[in-house]
C-alpha cells in the first residue's frame, strides 16, 4: 500500500511508503483522505505522519504531470488534513520537498531530523507549488523568507527551518517526538490556513521581482509565484487557492515546464551503459598529473571525495605552484562555509605534492590534466606507465585531442580512458567519459563509478576532435566569427544570445577563458583544415596585438581597471578592416538573425555529432550543454531546443544558408531523415 495507518492508545500512524522517494501519486493522495476520515472516525487525539525509508515525501510524482488530473487532487487532501479536527503532525523524517512540503505545512505541527530538509523547488520544474505552498508559507515564515525560498527553490535544513518557523522542533526521533508533543498545547495551535496573512510589502515583492529577473532570466515561473502569492495573500486563503491551482495547471503544460522536466528526467536517466560487464570501482587512490587551474580542481574533488591524492607536477617550481592553486580552492571553500578547518586539515594530510612520478606506484587510477599537447600527452602516459601496476587505469583530461593516439602511447590501450572535466572541476556537475577504440569495460566503469562518488551527470562519448561539448563549441564561435566579421560586433552578438537565455554571450565568455587557449587550438588545426572553408583570421590579429582576454585587461573587449566589460571600437574596425579585405559586403543582422545563425550551427553540429555515434543520444547532448556549456536549462537542451523548431523548419533555413556557404551549412544527413520522415530528432539514431 501506498500510505498505511495504525492506531496505537488514542494516536495514529500514518506512513507515505512508495519507494523510492515517496512521490506524491494519486494512490497516496486517496491514502492520506482515507487517512483523514479514518481518524475522525476513531476519534484519535492526533495523527503523526511521516514517510518510510529516507524521505517524508519528494514531491509530486513527475510522471502525471504530463497527463490530466485525476481525483483527489492534493489541494482537497490537503484542506482536509489543515481543518480536521483530529490535529496532525509531520515527523519530517527525510526530505520534504514540493507537495511533501505542502503536506507538512498543512500539518498543524512539524518536527523534523537533523538532516532533514523542507522546500518547495517547483520553479526548478517551471511550475509553482499547486496545493496551497503560496499561501501557506507566507502565513508561516513571513512574507520575504517566502519569496526567496519560492523564487529560488532552495530547501531549508532542519535548523534553519526550525529558526523561521517552519519547523516547530528538531529531533533526532521526529516519531517519538511528535508523540510526546502535550495533547492540550498541540490543541492551541492554531491551523496553518487560519493564521493571518503577512503585510503586503511593496518594497520586498519589488526586490523579489528584480533579484528573478537577474538570477533567473527568462524563467516565468518564479515571477509567477510572486504575481501568485500577491494575489492570494490579498483575498481570504480559500479565496486564493483556485488562483493557485489555476497558474499551476496553466504552467505545467507549457514549453519552460516541459523543458525543465526533459532535463530532470535526462539528469536521472545519466548512468553507465546498460551493457558494461564491469562492475563499478571507485579507487582509493588516485594520482593526478598538473597541478594547473584545472589539474588542482580535480585534485581537490578528489580530496572532497574521501579519496588520497597524489599530484604529479614537472619540478620544483611547478609543485609550489600547484600547492598554491589546492589551497586557493581549499580556502575559497573555507570562506564560503562548504568545509570546515578540520575537513581543511584532512584534505592537506590526503594530498601529496611531487615531482617524483614513482609516488604514484600505489594508486590505481592516474588522471592527466597535462597541457594540451599530444607530444606532452604521450610523454606523460609513458612515465604513468612505467611507475604505476598493469591494472591501474590512466584517464585523460584532453578537451581536444585523439584518446587513441594518447592511448597508442602505452602497451596497453585498453587501459585508457577520457574523463574530460569542466572547469571549475570542482564545482561543474558535468564529466564527459570518453571511450577510445580499444578503452575496456573496466576502464569505463572507473569513469561511470567516479562521476558518482563526485555526483557528477556523466554522459559517454566517442573519440573525434572535441568529442561532444567543444566540437559543438567550436561551431558555434566559428559562425559567431562569421557573423561578427560580416555584419555585426561582438557585443550585438553576446547581447542576442543573452537575450536567449545564456548567462554570457560566445565574445565575453572567451575574454573570460583567454584568446590564447582557442588560439592554439587554431594552431593545432591549421595542418588539417579544409581549404574550402572559410577562415576568419580577427582573433588572430587580437592576440598579435597582445588582448589575450581578460587577464590582459583587453581581447573582444576592454577591461580598464581590471573592472567590467567595455566595448572596444578597435575590434569592430578589425571587422571591417578583414571584411574588406575578404571582398564581402556587411549586413546589418538584427538579434533574431544572429540567434537563428549561431542556433541552426550548433544544432546542424550536434546532428552530425549523433549521427556518427560520438553521442549516443540527443539527451546526452542536452546534458552536455546545459550543463557543460550553460545553454539555458529552460529551454530543454540543445536538441530539445531543436525539436521545438521542428527538423523540417530547420532543414529549410540551413538550406538557405548553404547558397551563401555550402561547406558551413552542409545540411546535417540526420536532419534530413528526420525531416523526411516526421521523426523528432529527440528519436533520432545514428546511421547504420
Amino acid at each position: 500500500m501506498s500510505v498505511t495507518t495504525r492506531r496505537e492508545e488514542n494516536v495514529g500512524y500514518v506512513e507515505i511508503d512508495n519507494p523510492p522517494v515517496n512521490a506524491i501519486g494519486q494512490a497516496v493522495r486517496r491514502g492520506l483522505l482515507d487517512a483523514v476520515r479514518w481518524a475522525e472516525k476513531e476519534m484519535l487525539d492526533r495523527v503523526i505522519v511521516t514517510g518510510a525509508g529516507r524521505a517524508f515525501a519528494a514531491g509530486a510524482d513527475a510522471k502525471e504531470f504530463d497527463k490530466a488530473p485525476v481525483e483527489p487532487h492534493l489541494p482537497d487532501v490537503l484542506n482536509a488534513i489543515d481543518e480536521s479536527f483530529v490535529p496532525w503532525v509531520a515527523a519530517i523524517n527525510g526530505v520534504a520537498l514540493g507537495g511533501g512540503a505542502e503536506i507538512a505545512m498543512a500539518c498543524r505541527m512539524r518536527i523534523m531530523a537533523p538532516g532533514a530538509q523542507i522546500g518547495l523547488p517547483e520553479v526548478t520544474l517551471g511550475v509553482i507549488p499547486g496545493a496551497g505552498g503560496t499561501q501557506r508559507l507566507p502565513r508561516l515564515v513571513g512574507l520575504e523568507k517566502a519569496l526567496d525560498m519560492l523564487t529560488s527553490g532552495k530547501p531549508l535544513g532542519a535548523q534553519a527551518a526550525f529558526e523561521v518557523g517552519l519547523a516547530h522542533d528538531v529531533d533526532k526521533d521526529p516519531v517519538e517526538a511528535a508523540f510526546m508533543v502535550n495533547t492540550e498545547e498541540l490543541g492551541c495551535v492554531v491551523p496553518t490556513w487560519e493564521l493571518p496573512a503577512p503585510v503586503l510589502d511593496d518594497t520586498a515583492l519589488s526586490d523579489a521581482r528584480d533579484r528573478v529577473k537577474t538570477k533567473m532570466a527568462g524563467q516565468s515561473a518564479p515571477l509567477r509565484a510572486i504575481d501568485v502569492m500577491q494575489a492570494g495573500l490579498a483575498v481570504p486563503f480559500h479565496d486564493a487557492l483556485p488562483i493557485e491551482r489555476a497558474a499551476f495547471l496553466e504552467l505545467k503544460t507549457a514549453d519552460q515546464s516541459q523543458a525543465l522536466r526533459h532535463i530532470f528526467f535526462a539528469k536521472r536517466a545519466a548512468k553507465p551503459p546498460a551493457d558494461l560487464s564491469a562492475p563499478p570501482f571507485v579507487p582509493d587512490h588516485v594520482a593526478v598529473v598538473g597541478g594547473g587551474t584545472m589539474g588542482a580542481g580535480i585534485a581537490y574533488a578528489l580530496l572532497n571525495a574521501g579519496l588520497t591524492v597524489t599530484l604529479l607536477e614537472t619540478d620544483q617550481e611547478g609543485m609550489a605552484r600547484a600547492a598554491a592553486n589546492v589551497d586557493k580552492i581549499i580556502n575559497a571553500s573555507l570562506n564560503r562555509g562548504l568545509i570546515t578547518d578540520s575537513t581543511a586539515a584532512d584534505h592537506k594530510t590526503r594530498l601529496t605534492i611531487s615531482d617524483d612520478y614513482t609516488q604514484a606506484g600505489q594508486a590505481t587510477l592516474a588522471i592527466e590534466a597535462a597541457f594540451e599537447s599530444m607530444e606532452v600527452k604521450r610523454e606523460v602516459f609513458t612515465k604513468l606507465e612505467a611507475a604505476m601496476t598493469m591494472d591501474a587505469i590512466l584517464a585523460t583530461n584532453t578537451s581536444y585531442l585523439d584518446v587513441n593516439e594518447i592511448a597508442a602511447s602505452i602497451a596497453d590501450p585498453s587501459r585508457v580512458v577520457g574523463l574530460h572535466f569542466f572547469a571549475p572541476a570542482h564545482i561543474m556537475k558535468l564529466l564527459e567519459i570518453v571511450r577510445g577504440d580499444q578503452t575496456s569495460d573496466a576502464a569505463l566503469a572507473v569513469g561511470f563509478a567516479l562521476a558518482a562518488k563526485f555526483r557528477k551527470i556523466p554522459v559517454l562519448a566517442g573519440v573525434c576532435d572535441g568529442f561532444i561539448g567543444n566540437r559543438i563549441l567550436a561551431r558555434y564561435r566559428e559562425a559567431a566569427d562569421t557573423v561578427f566579421m560580416d555584419g555585426s560586433t561582438p557585443w550585438e552578438v553576446d547581447e542576442a544570445m543573452v537575450e536567449f537565455g545564456y548567462a554570457m554571450g560566445p565574445y565575453e565568455a572567451q575574454d573570460l577563458s583567454g584568446l590564447d587557449i582557442a588560439h592554439a587550438n587554431r594552431r593545432r588545426q591549421d595542418a588539417t583544415r579544409d581549404p574550402n572553408r572559410r577562415y576568419i583570421p580577427i582573433a588572430d590579429r587580437l592576440i598579435e596585438l597582445g588582448k589575450l582576454g581578460k587577464k590582459s585587461g583587453a581581447g573582444w573587449y576592454r577591461y580598464p581597471g581590471g573592472g567590467g566589460k567595455v566595448e572596444d571600437p578597435i575590434v569592430a574596425d578589425l571587422a571591417i578592416e578583414e571584411s574588406h579585405f575578404a571582398g564581402r559586403t556587411r549586413t546589418d543582422y538584427p538579434p533574431e538573425e544572429i540567434r537563428k545563425r549561431l542556433l541552426l550551427a550548433m544544432i546542424n553540429e550536434a546532428a552530425d555529432i549523433l549521427d556518427d555515434g560520438i553521442a549516443q543520444s540527443a539527451r546526452d547532448i542536452d546534458l552536455v550543454t546545459v550543463f557543460g556549456y550553460s545553454f539555458p536549462r529552460w529551454r530543454g537542451g540543445l536538441m530539445h531546443h531543436a525539436d521545438t523548431i521542428g527538423a523540417a523548419t530547420i532543414v529549410s533555413q540551413l538550406n538557405e544558408l548553404a547558397k551563401e556557404d555550402h561547406v558551413a551549412w552542409k545540411v546535417s544527413p540526420l536532419l534530413e531523415r528526420c525531416a523526411k520522415e516526421g521523426t523528432p530528432i529527440a528519436e533520432a539514431k545514428p546511421s547504420a
